[in-house]
């Protein structure tokens, strides 16, 4: 199915995906539009929320903020609906995940504030393009991710650890890495760290905390990217009351085309 979906347009796939009929991970899904991380908490915790991203802007850059009780985000996506456009969403409540659900209209109320975060998929496609392969994509698989030894700047409640991504690179393509990655700030940027996982605080790549390990080959070195399920690990340390989030990997496609938000 997803090969099938890689060349429709986002509109396309977010009304698959509210039919039931797109459930997986959405790497590689509409090249060439930028994907989003979800965080939705209620009203009361929106201000402190929004200066946490203001604050840590590689994990948590922002694409759109919705006012309490709106589902459509027009700016991104006009005719979505954020209740039911993404494949998989988590439930957090004080702190700890309830359950995983596909549609979260049951949980809605008027006082909710969603955040859509930048999501590195966003840049696989400029990867891709310059000749560096991406492994969890030629797999079919999730993405590997890892709760880090970085502290994130506090805001208000919120304070935790960052979280990061990885992708194995050949050795020869690094340098190129960086350079496409920098271009797109908006959706994470540049690495966070290169080669070494231990500075991290990251001791086995083989058990991600999110996603699916994937093989690093002798000629190749983890690279690692901030990532926006850095709010997910920020909620288990925080606790707030309610938060909903995407599940990691099942991103919300907006209609924002890359090259928009790409620096010169």
């Amino acid at each position: 199915m997803k090969e099938s979906s890689n060349h429709k347009t986002p509109q396309e796939i977010r009304g698959e995906i509210r039919q039931g009929r797109l459930p997986g991970v959405t790497a590689g899904l509409a090249p060439g539009y930028t994907q989003a991380n979800l965080v939705i908490l209620p009203q009361e915790y929106a201000f402190d929320f929004l200066l946490f991203c203001q604050r840590n802007r590689k994990p948590c850059p922002l694409i759109e903020v919705l006012d309490p009780g709106q589902t459509e985000a027009v700016t991104s996506a006009p005719g979505s609906d954020i209740r039911t456009d993404l494949p998989s969403y988590r439930i957090y409540r004080d702190g700890s995940l309830e359950r995983e659900v596909t549609d979260i209209s049951e949980f809605w109320k008027d006082d909710l504030v969603s955040f859509l975060l930048g999501c590195s998929f966003t840049f696989e496609e400029a990867l891709i393009r310059a000749g560096i392969p991406l492994r969890h994509i030629e797999q079919g698989t999730n993405v590997s991710m890892y709760i880090t030894n970085i502290e994130t700047a506090s805001a208000g409640v919120f304070s935790g650890p960052m979280v990061v991504s990885m992708r194995p690179v050949h050795r020869s393509m690094v340098v190129k890495a960086v350079q496409v990655t920098s271009r797109y700030p908006d959706v994470h940027g540049a690495p966070v760290q290169i080669g070494d996982p231990q500075a991290l605080g990251v001791r086995d790549l083989a058990r991600p905390d999110y996603g699916d390990a994937v093989e690093i080959r002798e000629d190749e070195v983890p690279v690692f990217w901030a990532c926006g399920v850095t709010p997910q690990a920020v909620a288990e340390k925080s606790k707030p009351t309610l938060m909903i989030t995407h599940s990691p990997g099942h991103m919300f496609l907006t209609d924002i085309i890359n090259e928009s938000i790409a620096a010169l």
